[in-house]
């Protein structure tokens, strides 16, 4: 899938927090795309990170402004708000995680969680055709971050062409593509029994 990268620059930095279950069971998932895709973007295993030296750096850092995307009632709502204007870097932190981990995460990383939450509102249905989504509407990480890129490059946070944008998704659509082709050619093949 890496042919179907293309990587792009951003001026908000990125940070995935990859849940310890979703690294061991999907090498190729969208938190690694959406790693890959984002030079401006680091990413990080574990199954909290209260203790974790590169996260509190970010969070501790005074040039920062830190996020992180998750749904709150608190949140700011990135469809009727941009980010503060304040001449620092916005860092947005991601988890990459099934929902039940993503919410163990959140309480076991109390940095983390202190964090101003920001969410958006959309119509979207996931294009992930091989996983079941827990509700309607829900999203992988990659769909969540193209999301937020849409709505900051409409508030004027990034300056993003609509080109880049509609290729952001091509590795995660190609996985798909690839995925669902081994599944048709798995259910045509005859099946030997000993």
């Amino acid at each position: 899938m890496c042919a179907y990268i293309q990587v792009i620059k951003t001026k908000t930095k990125f940070v995935i927090l990859m849940h310890t279950h979703e690294f061991k069971k999907i090498k190729n998932g969208t938190g690694h795309f959406t790693h890959l895709s984002l030079e401006n973007s680091e990413i990080y295993v574990g199954s909290e990170f209260a203790n974790h030296n590169a996260v509190n750096a970010l969070i501790d850092d005074k040039n920062n402004n830190c996020y992180v995307l998750y749904p709150s009632y608190e949140s700011l709502v990135l469809n009727d708000t941009p980010f503060p204007s304040n001449g620092k870097q916005n860092v947005v932190f991601l988890i990459d995680s099934t929902w039940h981990n993503a919410t163990k995460l959140l309480r076991d990383s109390p940095n983390v969680q202190a964090l101003p939450k920001i969410s958006f509102t959309h119509t979207k249905n996931s294009e992930f055709k091989i996983k079941e989504q827990p509700m309607d509407l829900c999203l992988s990480t990659i769909e969540s971050t193209l999301c937020v890129l849409e709505l900051l490059t409409l508030n004027g946070d990034e300056d993003l062409s609509a080109s880049v944008l509609d290729g952001f998704l091509q590795p995660f659509r190609k996985m798909i593509e690839y995925q669902v082709k081994c599944t048709r050619l798995e259910n045509k093949s005859p099946r030997f029994r000993v």
